[in-house]
């Protein structure tokens, strides 16, 4: 089991000395993930359903504060050595491809082959009106075509793709990534839509658990849910040990105990102990990654919760 977490984007902890403190300090206490979430601009007015909560609300925008993406993932690969850097995930239909598929090639190169290409479609409508883009409404293809696209740019010298959103040709695509035969290509998502996208499409998946029709709160949820990727990939014609499967429990707090409704205890949360077994639990199913979340107002803190994880947890799991 590989374990990993997240970076703040916004936020008191969003700056240069902060970031840089809880990327070498990851790295040192055996953290093999760094994830970098995306949005390019926070509208001020949001009229979209956020999916991860029963209401459709959030407080997780209120600020309108958010680092691009791929420029702070670059900035990242020079202050680490050896952890995967994970976008976590990339909105692929705000993005222009052939742009986005340098810029990453690019983070790859000078990361010496650490790049995990996460990506999703986007829920947020306004953003892709605020930055000028027009496929939201079509956004799953879009991003079938962007997935597509990217292989063909990063396995060809001289790539040639006609589809109805994007069209590449007469161009060479030089140099290719560190990673043959291209970086790996996770989708983020839990509905079933985004389930099937990474059985057809993907290298990985990457869930994070909270969509209210397909919780991911108990072992059992997973479970099923791993049987319906596997007999989904088979349905394309793949085999199932070709998906890597990820996880991003954004709920996780240390030692913090809750029960659902019938009174089962929810995935993660609890006892060290529990957090522990419930791993070795998720590892039995063929998961093979876990991104936690360690952020607090203070970076004092953030670094004191990652070091017990990492002494509570992480070793337990070292061989």
């Amino acid at each position: 089991m590989d374990f990993g977490f997240n970076i703040p984007n916004s936020g008191t902890l969003a700056v240069h000395d902060a970031i840089k403190s809880m990327v070498q300090s990851g790295e040192n206490l055996g953290f093999k993930i760094i994830a970098i979430p995306d949005h390019i601009v926070i509208p001020r007015k949001i009229r979209s359903a956020y999916p991860y909560s029963a209401s459709g609300h959030t407080k997780f925008f209120d600020h309108g504060e958010t680092l691009e993406a791929l420029t702070l993932m670059a900035s990242i690969s020079s202050m680490t050595k050896s952890a995967k850097l994970l976008s976590s995930v990339l909105i692929f239909p705000c993005r222009e491809p052939i742009l986005t598929a340098k810029m990453l090639t690019t983070i790859d190169i000078m990361s010496r082959g650490r790049l995990i290409v996460g990506c999703g479609v986007g829920w947020m409508e306004d953003e892709f009106i605020a930055v000028g883009s027009s496929n939201f409404a079509n956004r799953g293809k879009v991003t079938d075509e962007y997935i597509n696209a990217l292989r063909e740019m990063w396995t060809k010298e001289e790539p040639s793709f006609t589809g109805k959103y994007v069209n590449i040709d007469n161009i060479y695509f030089r140099p290719k990534a560190i990673q043959a035969p291209h970086p790996p290509i996770w989708i983020g998502g839990d509905s079933k839509v985004a389930m099937k996208r990474a059985a057809r499409l993907g290298d990985g998946w990457y869930p994070v658990g909270l969509n209210p029709e397909t919780p991911i709160n108990t072992v059992g949820c997973f479970a099923n849910q791993i049987k319906q990727l596997h007999k989904l990939t088979e349905r394309y014609g793949r085999n199932p040990a070709e998906i890597e499967i990820s996880f991003w429990p954004m709920w996780y707090r240390e030692n913090k105990s809750s029960a659902l409704s019938d009174g089962t205890r929810h995935l993660l949360l609890g006892s060290t102990n529990q957090t522990v077994d419930d791993i070795g639990k998720l590892a039995e199913l063929g998961v093979k990654s876990i991104v936690f979340n360690f952020i607090k107002p203070e970076i004092s803190q953030t670094l004191d919760d990652m070091e017990s994880f990492a002494l509570n947890v992480i070793s337990q799991f070292q061989t």
